[in-house]
């Protein structure tokens, strides 16, 4: 007698994300952990929307801590507090935190982002992840032309179709539409995960946590 297997429940996941949230680079690598430890139990399909914290931030940017400092009424002590937490957060889950300078407009990565997605959700991931260590780990400008060409070449996008994106306005028309889409569904704050379009978890939340709604969505013990 043959036995047909059976595929996994499938779950599909829309991580709502800015490239320039920390907790965003938590939650991700924590929501990955959670996926990798269900060791195939369910089936996810993964896609990566738009975001933007500061969608008013000038070209220049701004110096980091100045920006949080009036935007969240933070003093140097609740900041540096606030960075050592993030931290040791991001090292619980394979995320290393170093010291950014400056907060940034991050309107054209969310455009190279879409453009991925396109290509394939793999290409998308990647890009995601390279975003987030270009930004948080290694301090670069991902408002900048040319380190966003960098960054996207680095995970295999093609480098001319990259700089023509980023020299129009390819993809504009789209990312604000999606923006739209989740502002109109109240969502005010990131990371936002929402399961099958339904459920969601917002926070950059402990891999468990996930992977216990996982279970809980897709219907497994």
């Amino acid at each position: 007698m043959t036995v047909t297997p059976i595929d996994p429940p499938s779950v599909r996941i829309d991580f709502v994300s800015d490239v320039a949230c920390p907790w965003c680079a938590v939650g991700l690598n924590a929501l990955e952990q959670a996926i990798a430890d269900l060791s195939g139990a369910v089936q996810v399909d993964l896609h990566f929307q738009p975001f933007e914290l500061n969608p008013q931030m000038a070209a220049e940017g701004e110096d980091a801590d100045e920006h949080l400092a009036r935007k969240y009424g933070l003093d140097a002590a609740q900041l540096a507090q606030n960075r050592e937490v993030l931290r040791q957060r991001g090292a619980d889950v394979g995320f290393t935190f170093g010291r950014r300078g400056r907060v940034v407009n991050t309107f054209d990565a969310h455009r190279l982002l879409h453009w991925a997605g396109e290509q394939s959700p793999a290409l998308q991931r990647a890009l995601k992840h390279a975003l987030l260590r270009a930004y948080f780990t290694d301090g670069r400008d991902v408002s900048d032309s040319a380190v966003l060409v960098d960054v996207a070449t680095s995970v295999g996008l093609d480098a001319a179709g990259a700089a023509a994106i980023l020299a129009s306005d390819a993809f504009v028309a789209q990312v604000r539409e999606q923006e739209q889409v989740y502002q109109a569904r109240g969502i005010r704050a990131v990371p936002s995960v929402i399961l099958n379009d339904r459920h969601l978890i917002q926070g950059g939340q402990p891999p468990e946590l996930f992977a216990r709604a996982l279970r809980q969505v897709a219907g497994v013990a």
